[in-house]
This record gives structure tokens, sequence and C-alpha cells, in this order.
């Protein structure tokens, strides 16, 4: 089979994604309860004993929060770069030796057929990452929590099958919200989220002749809203006649369920 994900949810309240390929299943972060994970997972007709490995991005909350029950309920390693790990021994309780792994940014790791790819990302975090997967000739690239699309950011995801990108906020709602100012100012600088207006202005960038379809991740509830990035991230790539032709598909993530399987085969 090809490889196929879910995203098991999105946003401040929770981040995981599952990815498989038939012969790997990846995990990518688990920023909620051990049992809040396991039912996101059952929807999808999985479990975590299925896993193979978690991989994280950063160390915050709503991407770790239940990564060191996983790791001891179902002995999964878990792999980060070291700083991130430094970061998170204080979060995550006792973790078996053996399942504590270094991956350096930028290194690539291989479980079987399915190849991982990390790549440094800017947020307020230690040493944040995205991640590219290969499988065969497919390539999905999954890039949130980034202040701004540098250009090796750009790099690294161009021409995917399929990337899910941040989409956090609507400019205009973040600063007439109601966020301390220090909080706004963390969110709108370059160590902070993606706005609607940013990941479509990078889209533009990176979207090639194999992409298919973009999730719109990460969304506030605050400060977003799906309809509203949406068209945001639309109207830009409409205007740079990137949606004319119909190939390429904008679509919505969730923060309180999963996604369906998304197979990156199908058209």
């Amino acid at each position: 089979m090809g490889m196929r994900f879910t995203i098991l949810s999105s946003g401040s309240t929770g981040n995981a994604t599952v990815v498989d390929n038939g012969d790997a299943k990846v995990l990518i972060d688990a920023g909620f309860s051990g049992k809040k994970l396991e039912s996101l997972i059952a929807e999808r007709d999985m479990s975590f004993r299925e896993m193979d490995a978690i991989v994280v991005t950063h160390e915050h909350s709503d991407h770790i929060k239940g990564l060191g029950i996983l790791a001891r309920k179902y002995n999964l390693p878990i792999y980060a770069n070291e700083k991130t790990w430094e970061a998170l021994d204080s979060e995550l309780g006792k973790i078996a030796e053996e399942n504590r792994r270094i991956m350096d940014t930028g290194s690539a790791l291989e479980f079987g057929s399915l190849r991982v790819e990390s790549f440094g990302i800017s947020h307020d975090a230690a040493e944040p990452v995205a991640y590219n997967f290969y499988s065969g000739d497919e390539k999905l690239s999954v890039a949130t929590d980034l202040g701004y699309m540098s250009g090796k950011v750009k790099e690294q995801v161009q021409d995917a099958d399929v990337l899910v990108l941040e989409s956090n906020h609507d400019i205009e709602m973040l600063r007439m919200g109601s966020y301390p100012w220090n909080i706004k100012r963390r969110i709108l600088s370059d160590m902070g989220h993606l706005s609607n207006d940013a990941a479509g202005e990078g889209l533009c960038e990176v979207i090639g002749g194999k992409t298919k379809r973009v999730y719109l991740a990460h969304l506030s509830r605050n400060h977003n809203m799906m309809d509203l990035a949406r068209m945001t991230v639309g109207n830009i790539l409409d205007e740079n006649g990137i949606l004319e032709d119909g190939k390429v598909q904008l679509k919505d993530t969730f923060y309180d369920r999963p996604t369906e399987w998304d197979r990156l085969d199908d058209e």
C-alpha cells in the first residue's frame, strides 16, 4: 500500500498525527492524555500497540502531554533532538533508557520502507522541528508551530504530494482579541505561529506539480475559524492561479476529532 495518514487532532488543545505506509506506523506528537489519545486512534480503527515509534516536534504541552504514558504503556521508542530531550526530562516521568532516542535536527530515520526526515523551524521552543515522510516516490510534509516560513523550510516542503501546514490565526481577530499584548506579540512574532495570510503566501512558493492536497492545521479556537482560514488561504492561492484547475484541494483539520484516513496515492 502507499502512504496514508490521519491527523488525530490539531490545535492549541492538543496535537497528534499518525503516518502509516503498511510497513511502519509512526506517531507525530502526543498532545493529549493517554486515555484521550487511545480514544482518538480507536476512531480510526487502530491501536498504539501497532505503532513503531513516536517522533516529537517540540516540548510544549499540547504536543507531549501523553508522551510518557504512551511510551511506558506500549514500550514505544521516542525520537527527539538533544535540546528537546533536555526540555522534556522534567515533563515525562521515567522513560526506559532504550526508548530515549536521539534524532538530530536535519537527520533521517528509516522504519522499514518509511523514511522520516526532520528539519528545523522557528518557534519559541528549545529546538523545534517539522517532518517529511517518504515512501517510494510519495512525500508528506507536516509543519506546524512555526513563526514564519524561512527559505530553508520552503525548500524542505517543496512539491510534497500532501502538505499539513499551520494556519493558526487571522491577524485582525488576534489583534482585537482578549489576549494580553505580550501573548499577542509572541504569536505574531517570527517565533510564534503562522497566520492565515502567511500560510497562503508561503504555499504559493511551495505547491508544485505533485501537490494534491493541503491541510490547514493548528487553528486557534479564539482567533480563527475553519471557513475563514480556508477562504483567506484559498483567495491568495486563487489570485496566484494555483487553484484554478482544481488540482490542489484545501482540507480542514479538527481540534476535537480525527481527519479521515488520507492515502497519498489517491487523486
